[in-house]
């Protein structure tokens, strides 16, 4: 391997913790991610990683020769791109990774216009609700929406999600109409369990400045928003919601928004990636354009 290659293994080394992890990200033989990582060790006359039978992790030189190396596999994927850019824009495949309705409703009808702006750009569109590894699952960047954990990634704020509660006109005939939060001890609710902790979401709102919470009874639980829009739509119970999900169910008479002043507060919308991906222009702009696609069509 030349010199950026041993870079670009140790680095993944680091994110994965584990030469086996690391190895299937890559593509190659475990043991040849241990020889680079030795052959690397020799060229730089220091111990790069702490190695057990259950994990690696950087030694203190180690810590600081990965961040050295991130900064020069992004010079160097800069530099190597610099011509293309100037001919026909970045190119390559870019790995993104997006909530299942944001992508099937909002990202994929509009991808037409952004690879014909560049026409070297490719796409690999993964659509899902679970929380991705980005650098286990090779994942240029994943959109998320909701609190965001301390990952260690950069994150991009693309703004915040407004949310509404809303029925089927068909409930709101049989159970009448919800006017502020103490209302829904009478009322039914569809419930939302989290695909990742399969918590059971309470029913929120903003007053007064403060949030709040209250479990609301459900005979009904659901873990993806498909099925919590579609039991909303039979009629079983209440729902909090992205405004932009049910547009053209409340253009149609078939959902109505209630207690429009104690909606839940606005869910933050973020673009994650890993550090090491900084300075792609590829990665540029996608993030340009997806944010522009979002502030237009949902936010």
């Amino acid at each position: 391997m030349d010199r950026i290659e041993l870079f670009r293994v140790f680095t993944r080394v680091v994110e994965c913790a584990s030469f086996t992890r690391a190895a299937d990200t890559l593509g190659l033989p475990r043991s040849s991610v241990s020889a680079a990582v030795i052959e690397l060790e020799g060229r730089v006359g220091a111990r790069l990683l702490h190695r057990t039978t259950r994990s690696v992790s950087p030694t203190q030189d180690g810590a600081a020769f990965y961040e050295r190396c991130l900064r020069v596999i992004a010079d160097v994927e800069e530099t190597e791109s610099l011509f293309r850019q100037t001919s026909a824009g970045p190119g390559g495949k870019l790995r993104v990774d997006v909530p299942g309705r944001i992508g099937r409703l909002i990202v994929a009808p509009a991808l037409p216009q952004l690879l014909a702006l560049y026409p070297q750009l490719d796409i690999e569109l993964r659509v899902t609700d679970r929380a991705v590894n980005l650098i286990e699952e090779s994942v240029d960047c994943v959109l998320r929406v909701g609190p965001l954990s301390d990952s260690g990634l950069i994150a991009r704020k693309i703004g915040d999600l407004s949310l509404i509660n809303v029925a089927s006109a068909a409930y709101l005939a049989h159970h009448g109409i919800p006017q502020r939060p103490a209302d829904l001890s009478a009322h039914l609710a569809v419930n939302y369990a989290s695909p990742s902790t399969g918590r059971i979401e309470e029913w929120e709102w903003v007053e007064d400045g403060e949030v709040r919470t209250m479990p609301v009874r459900g005979r009904v639980t659901v873990n993806s928003a498909e099925a919590y829009i579609a039991c909303c739509l039979a009629g079983i119970g209440l729902i909090q919601i992205p405004a932009y999900d049910v547009q053209p169910h409340l253009h149609a008479g078939e959902l109505v928004e209630v207690m429009p002043g104690y909606r839940a507060e606005p869910m933050p919308m973020t673009l994650l990636y890993p550090h090491r991906q900084h300075l792609s222009q590829r990665l540029q702009v996608f993030a340009d354009w997806l944010e522009a696609l979002l502030k237009k069509q949902v936010l």
